[in-house]
């Protein structure tokens, strides 16, 4: 196990800056998760500290030592990739032994690390199968079997999940973060899908365009977006956002919405003064029917069983969700008040970064 660090890290095609001077430290023994939209240099950054892609300025750290200058081989680290990448005229043992066999390691030693990887895994019924006879989970199992058998400092996944079906995903999920749990690895971890970010990690580096827009657990980057970027991409459904302006009644802390509702927060702090333009946030989770500042006109709901998402408009025509618990009916067209809870209620500055202070956040969030 180690830790990695990355220092002012940047990557380069030709003119083209795709990684913009990353500083970050990844703990030892951590699941961190890459997250953010196609594009954002996620894979590239992994594809980095693997040693697959070269470090245009910048070091890469892992358990103290600097390693950018090393080929893969040296660095130890272990790659799964997205596709499973195994050999297909060779059994799953041949599989799990072939990298170490080129290491030249004693008989013994291969014998004992393909047996302990696949126990861990729970795949030594497989064995003698081909790749070809091996559903698409059993698949994955092996291809991280290649990689436990090297016995890493680290394990790099670049998407492992991404070619499974929906309900296998789920189950992989479970089993990669018991894995975890078994090995006390420092994993990294790169995804789009923000479900699995969430699930998984102990750490979420959120990434946009090359650059990090917030690091933290996976509560703390839900609850305190550090900007709209964040709000936007971390919630499923997004978080409502809509424009308006401080508006202080009473000497009490509140917001005027773009059509005049006036929603009071008497429980933030903000350092702005009347008439400033801010952007006001709150998730589908946090809104209630029932008799508050807001009205809005119901236009789609869909009724999942556990939930009932009402997708509706407010008067200026802007989009707003309601996520209620168990079923619930609302008729198209309908009108109804929403309560919102302000102890979940972001704000934040023409800038797009989050302001004001909300001391209740954290035990909003966690009790």
């Amino acid at each position: 196990m180690a830790g990695i660090e990355l220092r002012a890290v940047r990557k380069a095609f030709q003119s083209l800056e795709v990684i913009h001077g990353i500083d970050l430290t990844i703990a030892d023994g951590s699941f961190t998760v890459f997250v953010g939209p196609s594009g954002c240099g996620k894979s590239t950054l992994l594809r980095m500290m693997a040693g697959l892609e070269e470090v245009t300025s910048g070091e890469i750290r892992i358990d103290g030592m600097r390693c950018d200058h090393l080929l893969p081989s040296a660095r130890g680290m272990a790659m799964v990739f997205q596709s499973y990448a195994l050999y297909p005229h060779m059994s799953v043992e041949q599989n799990l032994k072939f990298g170490l066999e080129n290491q030249k390691l004693a008989k013994p030693e291969i014998t004992a690390r393909v047996a302990k990887a696949a126990n861990i895994l729970q795949i030594e019924h497989l064995m003698a199968r081909r790749p070809s006879q091996l559903s698409g989970g059993q698949s994955q199992r092996v291809a991280i079997g290649r990689a436990i058998v090297k016995e890493p400092k680290a394990f790099l996944f670049d998407e492992p999940l991404s070619n499974l079906d929906a309900e296998l995903r789920v189950k992989m999920r479970g089993e990669l973060i018991s894995l975890h749990r078994r090995l006390k690895s420092t994993m990294v971890y790169v995804t789009h899908d923000q479900v699995e970010a969430m699930t998984m990690a102990d750490q979420i580096v959120v990434l946009n365009e090359g650059r990090i827009e917030q690091v933290g657990p996976p509560i703390e980057l839900y609850a305190r977006p550090a900007n709209l970027f964040v709000a936007r991409f971390l919630g499923a459904p997004p978080m409502n956002l809509l424009t308006g302006r401080i508006a202080r009644i009473g000497g009490l802390m509140g917001i005027t919405l773009e059509d005049g509702t006036h929603i009071p927060l008497p429980g933030r702090q903000v350092d702005l003064p009347d008439g400033a333009p801010v952007t006001f946030g709150v998730r589908p989770e946090h809104c209630e029917i029932g008799e508050g500042s807001l009205e809005i006109t119901v236009g789609d709901t869909e009724i999942l069983g556990s939930e009932t998402i009402i997708h509706a408009e407010t008067a200026t025509g802007n989009g707003f969700t309601v996520a209620l618990r168990g079923i619930s009916r609302a008729a198209a067209g309908a009108r109804i008040p929403i309560v919102i809870r302000e102890p979940f209620v972001h704000l934040f500055n023409e800038a797009g970064v989050t302001i004001g202070s909300n001391a209740d956040w954290r035990d909003a969030y966690l009790n």
